[in-house]
């Protein structure tokens, strides 16, 4: 089982102290996740718009979270 299928399922955990860890790490990958998924949308030329409109939130919103920060390696992981 994957860590984020772990994760998930301790989401739904009725110990609320494992629940709300969970959700918190689950917060942390999808922010890393997506800061990858954007660094490789603008590499492959997606303009802000086509970003902000695949993660449905406006072209500003995309734009001011992600456009000042330096890019990440494409290896999530590491």
């Amino acid at each position: 089982m994957s860590q984020a299928t772990e994760l998930a399922a301790a989401a739904g955990s009725t110990d609320p102290k494992i629940g709300l860890r969970a959700v918190l790490a689950l917060r942390r990958l999808l922010e890393r996740l997506e800061v990858v998924q954007v660094d490789n949308a603008r590499r492959q030329g997606w303009s802000w718009q086509e970003i902000a409109d695949a993660l449905e939130v406006s072209r500003q919103a995309v734009h001011k979270k992600h456009a000042g920060r330096p890019a990440v390696r494409g290896n999530w992981e590491a």
